[in-house]
């Protein structure tokens, strides 16, 4: 696998990490912003969810985004959560090392039920990414919304956004 996509996913948890690191426990856990009135806990264990349906699926081929472990301690224990990014980029990094040149099955639900497409390796770690990235702007509208400042550069925008039409970074 080419080391341009773990660099660029490892940068983005990395940037979770620090948030993470900056935050109080009740920030995290806190319920109170809508309109959907999650946390940011809930949202770290969505995006590290999916990273892990990627992970586990690898050894038979069969990655199943529906089939998800949702670990409740990832959304309400900082440590835990610092502990999985740390653990999932390590095994990111070890892919670097292997044949990507296959395709993977990948099953999801769009919306009318599950649905199995092929993807390849590099392709479904790039959507997890952007995944990442949109939940990474929810999380910004709920810190602005719970008044907690941060100086994260770039986090919650997608690379492509031009500097110029960033705000508040």
């Amino acid at each position: 696998m080419r080391v341009e996509v773990v660099s660029a996913i490892n940068k983005n948890l990395q940037q979770l990490s620090m948030l993470l690191n900056v935050i109080e426990s009740d920030t995290y856990v806190d319920v109170s912003v809508g309109p959907y009135y999650s946390s940011i806990g809930s949202h770290t264990r969505h995006i590290l969810d999916f990273y892990n349906c990627i992970i586990d699926g690898l050894d038979v081929n069969e990655i199943d985004l529906t089939s998800r472990k949702r670990e409740e301690i990832i959304s309400t224990n900082i440590e835990a959560a610092l502990k999985r990014i740390l653990e999932i980029q390590q095994t990111l990094m070890s892919f670097t090392d292997i044949n990507t040149d296959y395709l993977v099955h990948v099953t999801d639900n769009l919306g009318e039920g599950n649905l199995r497409v092929s993807y390849t390796l590099e392709s479904i770690l790039a959507h997890a990414n952007s995944h990442a990235v949109h939940h990474f702007a929810t999380i910004g509208y709920m810190l602005y919304n719970l008044k907690v400042t941060h100086e994260i550069t770039g986090f919650g925008y997608n690379p492509t956004t031009p500097i110029s039409l960033r705000k508040g970074i």
